[in-house]
């Protein structure tokens, strides 16, 4: 199948070596080298027709930019990044080349991590003990049982526990003052009181992890805490326009 485009997973400087036995998205997997651009270096490879968010190709280009990252820092871009031509890649990295240079110095040494906080799903206790109006909702409730009773007192348990939950979410960033270089909010999801993404020194990823339980096991009564990482640092990178439309 013929190629239709230059595929671009990041951008480097120009002395960053390819990993050993490095291989990007598609079936089979392509051939990824480097396209020289000045000083910098854009990590590319051959894409074809059909191309698509699978969980394969996800992860090829996921991995590849956290090999990179091993040996350097590395301007990512995010998955699906085509342009038609080498031209078109040159010329988007050349012309934004000051910018680039200034990313990839700050991305040194760094990775991502990504926390979400939701509402502990077993928090009824406290939240009775501690919220009057739940309180009062549940005891009205069981004096006089009902269909809509229920759908009130499950309204107000499920706001309650999202609010204490917001509560208790909202220290976490000082918590993370000591470890992490800067905090990005990130979209929100659903069910989700907090979804963050900490940048963090490479060598700070075992510390972070752990201040991250620590914090968690103080609030078990009030939210669960997932922490997803080390990602290539696409919160950090601003806003990085397409070459080209993928």
């Amino acid at each position: 199948m013929a190629a239709s485009g230059i595929y671009v997973y990041g951008i480097v400087g120009s002395s960053h070596l390819l990993p050993a036995g490095a291989s990007g998205v598609g079936e089979p997997p392509a051939v990824v080298r480097l396209l020289p651009a000045g000083d910098l270096a854009v990590v590319v490879s051959e894409t074809y027709p059909g191309l698509r968010a699978r969980r394969r190709d996800l992860l090829a280009h996921q991995e590849l930019l956290l090999a990179l990252a091993e040996t350097g820092p590395v301007l990512p871009m995010r998955f699906g990044m085509v342009a038609p031509d080498e031209a078109t890649v040159l010329a988007d990295v050349v012309a934004r080349r000051n910018e680039h240079a200034a990313v990839l110095e700050r991305l040194g040494g760094r990775v991502e991590m990504n926390v979400k906080i939701t509402p502990v799903q077993d928090g009824l206790a406290a939240l009775v003990r501690e919220d009057p109006v739940v309180r009062k909702i549940r005891e009205e409730t069981r004096r006089s049982p009902g269909y809509e009773a229920n759908i009130r007192l499950g309204e107000a348990v499920a706001a309650g526990l999202r609010r204490r939950a917001t509560v208790a979410a909202a220290r976490l960033p000082v918590e993370f003052a000591e470890i992490a270089d800067d905090m990005c909010p990130g979209p929100e999801v659903e069910g989700c009181v907090l979804n963050a993404s900490f940048l963090v020194p490479r060598d700070g990823e075992a510390l972070f992890r752990t201040v991250a339980e620590r914090f968690a096991a103080a609030h078990p009564d009030r939210l669960e805490l997932r922490v997803t990482g080390p990602l290539p640092c696409y919160s950090f990178v601003g806003r990085v326009p397409a070459p080209a439309r993928v």
